[in-house]
């Protein structure tokens, strides 16, 4: 931009804030004229009428509110949103009902500005009432206020030349122009398209997960597919629409992202990791799997990480790309079974068809242990002190846990060896100190064994 640019510029700047200047003198003096004197008087009044009004309706509405019980909440939400603004609700209706009466009684032109007055307060309580749909609260606040100085301007007469003044003042670069009216524009626009791509994503979101037809891995995929497909049409489309040029964005976004690749390749390998995993269907959520030391079951899929609760309640969230490099143990990948193991002993002087008899009834007896799937029991070596024993059943909920389905059935065992008079050995050994020796023995005598094990 050349020096003569610039000054036109400033110029044209001045020119637009000397034109506000002025209407607002004009507007203050035509103020002092007696009728409107008495206006901007009534306005006051119904002010404070309406606030002690609502001073007086807002406790008793909230005793009323206690009353209530059973109700629907949102039913309750909304007699809350509407008892916090029971003052401007008092303040619209004394208004309007004033300038009804005057419109009658007196001349137009008295009641002007009183209309006036009613119509931007209205504009205000349903900004007020609708803003509350937006949960984000910064954003909330934000759309509220800029919403309720554009209502205000506009009814005043005064947006036309603060449109000029906000479109006068702009950033220029070669041919590129960016105005603060622009910017304003573009934010209102993307932040709309950004309000239905989440309110259409929500609703497909809710119809993909009930939709039994579709895998949870593959539903986990589309939505992630809809997020970017949505999300990315309304930044573009909201560029679009205030004249943004998409041209020179494309070859920016484009290094940009040859810049990341480099920079952020662990990301860009969890994003890939994210999507291979969704395709092919290795988990999914409610999965029950193991990687290292981590066990539990998949609560989600995300597109960096996978996250697992564990069955102390915590929750680890794994990258995508551990999944995919190291051993992942997926306990319920084709079907939910699960076969466990636990080993144990009995002494010798009983009789291992009775023992492996027990055993199975004993495991049969556990609530979790499938029947079905019968448990088989065998023996597997003789140790030093005791038959050695392998016990195998099967269980269809490891989200349930493992270790307390092992306890379960550890405790089946002790209780029915004990009613059968099944003993379960364990290694004794027998310390002899040489003080306590016969001292006749010879001392070449051979010494007696350190131990002995029963």
């Amino acid at each position: 931009m050349g020096p003569d640019e610039q000054a036109q510029q400033i110029e044209a700047l001045q020119a637009h804030f000397s034109g506000l200047l002025g209407m607002a003198e004009s507007f203050l003096l035509s103020m002092l004229q007696p009728w409107r004197l008495y206006q901007l008087a009534i306005v006051a009044a119904l002010l404070a009428v309406a606030w002690v009004l609502g001073r007086w309706a807002s406790p008793r509405m909230r005793g009323w509110m206690r009353t209530l019980e059973g109700r629907p909440k949102w039913q309750l939400r909304v007699l809350l949103v509407l008892e916090q603004r029971l003052t401007l609700i008092f303040f619209v209706i004394l208004s309007w009902g004033t300038f009804r009466v005057m419109q009658e009684a007196t001349w137009p032109s008295r009641s002007y500005i009183i209309g006036i007055v009613a119509t931007i307060a209205t504009a205000w309580l349903l900004i007020g009432l609708a803003t509350r749909f937006i949960r984000n609260q910064f954003l909330r606040r934000l759309v509220r206020w800029g919403a309720w100085i554009w209502v205000t301007l506009y009814f005043l007469g005064l947006w036309a030349d603060t449109s000029d003044l906000l479109e006068s003042v702009a950033l220029e670069v070669g041919e590129f122009r960016l105005s603060i009216l622009g910017l304003i524009k573009a934010l209102i626009i993307t932040g709309l398209l950004f309000f239905f791509a989440r309110v259409i994503l929500k609703g497909a979101q809710g119809k993909i997960r009930t939709n039994k037809d579709i895998s949870p891995s593959m539903q986990e995929l589309l939505i992630k597919f809809l997020q970017v497909i949505l999300f990315g049409a309304a930044f573009f489309l909201g560029l679009k629409a205030v004249g943004f040029d998409l041209t020179g964005f494309a070859v920016l976004s484009g290094a940009i992202g040859i810049g990341l690749g480099f920079g952020l390749q662990k990301v860009v390998s969890n994003l890939v990791s994210g999507v291979i995993i969704l395709l092919d269907k290795s988990i999914k959520p409610g999965d029950v799997i193991t990687v290292g030391e981590t066990f539990g079951w998949i609560n989600s899929l995300g597109a960096r990480y996978v996250s697992i609760t564990t069955r102390n309640g915590k929750e680890y969230l794994i990258p995508n790309e551990d999944l995919i490099t190291q051993q992942v143990v997926n306990w319920s990948h084709s079907n939910d079974f699960v076969r466990l193991d636990i080993f144990f002993g009995t002494a010798y002087h009983d009789d291992p068809h009775v023992v492996r008899k027990l055993a199975i009834e004993a495991a049969k007896s556990v609530d979790r242990v499938l029947t079905w799937k019968p448990p088989v029991c065998h023996i597997v070596g003789f140790g030093d002190s005791s038959v050695d024993y392998i016990l195998r059943f099967w269980i269809e909920d490891p989200t349930g846990g493992l270790t307390n389905i092992r306890g379960n059935v550890f405790l089946a065992l002790w209780d029915t060896f004990k009613e059968n008079d099944i003993s379960i050995p364990f290694p004794q050994r027998e310390v002899r100190m040489l003080e306590d020796e016969d001292p006749s023995q010879p001392a070449d005598a051979e010494m007696p064994a350190a131990g002995k094990a029963d």
